[in-house]
């Protein structure tokens, strides 16, 4: 089975499109149609629907997709169990990171990364955490640093890093700001700016106000920090932000009894062996541990 092929054939059943299957490949649409009828031809099966410009995949297609990610995933862990052998750390390191973590927590460390193992080609993506997450389960990334999930599930190991204390902020001009001290029903009368209802952040904030027979009026949505801090500073909302990036532009409420954080930390699949790259930077990241909240791996 043609390895070009099947790397043809996950990029359309994950895009969607034989297009854009091809400027992911960085190839002519006429080659990724190619690639794909020499499957079919090889198989004897139809692997997509093509109903005008909706593609999609048909019940062998949907047969082999998981199968195709193994053979795949199975080349990657052979050829970086052989490279591991010389003992070099060189090579690809695929790293999937959250916006957040990639702007602030991680420059320091990928400055010194790249300074010991200038042979390293970095390929850093940053995406959402439960997208990350999905990356390193898929085994199209090595190794992802994310907001970890409350729970994580074998095979992905959760190892936490950072503890990340959390604090309800709003514009200093905003009237909650201007109550002295509030209470949650306070908060929850006012609009809210928040990420996706899908991220763990979201989650980690949702059961603090179901607790408490709560909801919180959620009027807009953004899963990126800088901008949802941004909506708070120009005093049109209320939200939850890492206390790392309180400043001039918004004010923490005095919420008692209040008191959330999510722990940030890297994800690894422990059915793949892990490249001398990911294992040096995996040191890296074992050595930033916060003293207290960083010792203990779960999943």
């Amino acid at each position: 089975m043609d390895l070009a092929s099947l790397n043809a054939f996950i990029a359309i059943a994950e895009s969607g499109g034989f297009s854009i299957a091809a400027e992911r490949l960085h190839l002519t649409q006429p080659a990724v149609s190619k690639r794909i009828a020499a499957l079919e031809q090889q198989l004897g099966v139809r692997l997509f629907d093509r109903l005008g410009r909706e593609i999609g995949l048909t019940e062998a297609g949907r047969a082999l997709l998981p199968r195709a990610y193994r053979i795949l995933n199975e080349l990657d862990d052979t050829r970086r169990a052989l490279s591991n052998l010389s003992g070099e750390v060189s090579g690809r390191l695929s790293l999937a990171t959250s916006h957040h973590i990639g702007l602030h927590r991680l420059p320091p460390l990928l400055r010194t990364f790249t300074r010991a193992h200038p042979q390293v080609n970095l390929d850093i993506r940053f995406l959402d955490s439960e997208v990350a997450y999905d990356e390193v389960l898929h085994g199209r990334a090595e190794l992802a640093v994310i907001t970890l999930a409350p729970e994580t599930a074998m095979p992905v190991r959760a190892v936490q890093v950072w503890d990340d204390p959390l604090a309800f902020v709003t514009a200093p001009e905003h009237p909650l700001a201007c109550n002295g001290q509030v209470r949650l029903s306070d908060v929850a009368g006012y609009p809210a700016v928040f990420p996706g209802g899908n991220t763990f952040t979201h989650h980690i904030v949702r059961r603090l106000f179901e607790r408490e027979g709560l909801n919180a009026n959620i009027a807009m949505s953004t899963n990126y920090m800088e901008t949802i801090k941004m909506m708070v500073s120009i005093g049109i909302a209320w939200s939850v932000l890492p206390r790392t990036m309180l400043d001039e532009q918004v004010v923490a409420l005095p919420l008692p009894g209040a008191r959330l954080s999510r722990s940030l930390g890297y994800i690894v699949h422990t059915e793949r062996s892990l490249s001398n790259a990911a294992q040096a930077f995996m040191a890296l990241l074992d050595q930033a541990r916060d003293p207290l909240h960083g010792t203990s791996p779960t999943g």
